[in-house]
């Protein structure tokens, strides 16, 4: 989605539809198209499963592949995706490189991706 393709009537129209963002007309496109992104790096279920490992603590990429199940090259690709996102962070200790998430947004958004799931393999009953 492209912030030049609205008209300036259409942008402002935006900002009214939200009195309590504090960014300017254009900036919500800016945001839905880079969470469009995370959301789309995060519809991969091995990465899923390293952020939501990560959402409870650091770990190195011995202790992601046993959390995920995945093969060891596998994982540290899918770790560089994240990483280059900016979604993870990395840290030596030693020769062991430890993954943390970039912040605690990531680490909510997957729980409550997570809420949803249960709520549909459970039929549990909405609520806000």
């Amino acid at each position: 989605m492209s912030t030049g393709t609205h008209p300036a009537g259409a942008r402002g129209a935006q900002a009214e539809r939200y009195p309590g963002d504090r960014s300017g007309p254009g900036d919500l496109d800016d945001r839905v198209e880079v969470a469009a992104s995370v959301l789309a790096l995060l519809a991969d279920r091995t990465r899923l499963s390293l952020v939501e490992r990560l959402g409870r603590g650091e770990a190195d990429v011995t202790t992601l592949t046993e959390a995920c199940g995945a093969a060891r090259p596998s994982v540290s690709q899918h770790l560089a995706k994240l990483r280059l996102a900016g979604l993870v962070t990395t840290r030596k200790d030693g020769r062991r490189v430890v993954y943390a998430l970039g912040h605690g947004h990531l680490r909510r958004l997957v729980d409550e991706a997570l809420n949803v799931a249960d709520h549909q393999l459970r039929s549990l009953p909405p609520h806000d």
